[in-house]
């Protein structure tokens, strides 16, 4: 019975169509990884300054991204949107907008997060000889934030690699989506072959993931044994 399943997998253009999907699922997650991330990093900068205007905005901002479900997000921009501006999107567009907009506000919270816990007396040594706001972020800031920001980093391209799973809702033709649709092809002729389809995703996520979660861990351990020697 397994045999037979298998055979699904490998059998015409399957197989490539499995990969197929996998590598939309890859480019999907690095743009969004590399804009998001981008984004993110001059909104969590941003996120440090006593603004008090500036700091509601990107305060509600960071909330709506936090309270309501991307999957919701994902609808309103992909179904709703189009319908009230007349715009034509690809549901590929729409997925790497709303995913950076979300990758953003969570990398601004860790940005902020490392950026503050840089010890006070190391701005207030910068602003004594008398760097601009520019200049303490570049020399001061900055630099000693990056092993801070690292782990959650990488934690965070684990989780963008899987939330796009979210894309089957709206058709776009990733690994879960083109995996359904060979399920839902040959499912009633090869019971088994939902098992080995659904196998081969798990394997091609584990890949991706596994060593991203391996090496936050190491960034982490490392960045608290620098800091308790």
């Amino acid at each position: 019975m397994l045999a037979s399943g298998i055979k699904v997998l490998f059998a015409g253009q399957n197989m490539q169509r499995l990969l197929g999907g996998f590598l939309v699922t890859l480019r999907v997650a690095v743009i969004v990884l590399i804009v998001g991330g981008i984004l993110g990093v001059l909104l969590g900068a941003l996120r440090t300054l006593h603004n008090r205007p500036l700091q509601v905005i990107l305060r509600v901002y960071l909330e709506i991204f936090r309270i309501i479900p991307t999957v919701v997000l994902l609808f309103v921009a992909y179904y709703i949107l189009p319908q009230t501006f007349g715009l034509n999107l690809p549901g590929e567009a729409v997925a790497i907008l709303v995913f950076t907009l979300w990758t953003a506000a969570e990398m601004s919270d860790i940005v902020r997060g490392a950026l503050e816990s840089v010890p006070v007396h190391q701005k207030e040594s910068g602003e004594a000889i008398g760097l601009t706001q520019t200049q303490l972020f570049r020399y001061v800031l900055i630099p000693q934030a990056i092993p801070v920001v690292l782990p959650g980093t990488i934690n965070l391209a684990t989780r963008i690699i899987k939330t796009t799973s979210l894309l089957l809702m709206i058709s776009v033709m990733d690994i879960v989506n083109v995996g359904q649709t060979l399920v839902e092809a040959n499912g009633h002729k090869n019971p088994s072959a939902a098992f080995w389809i659904y196998g081969a995703m798990f394997v091609l996520y584990y890949i991706l993931c596994a060593p991203l979660s391996q090496w936050a861990k190491r960034v982490e351990k490392k960045r608290l044994e620098r800091a308790n020697g």
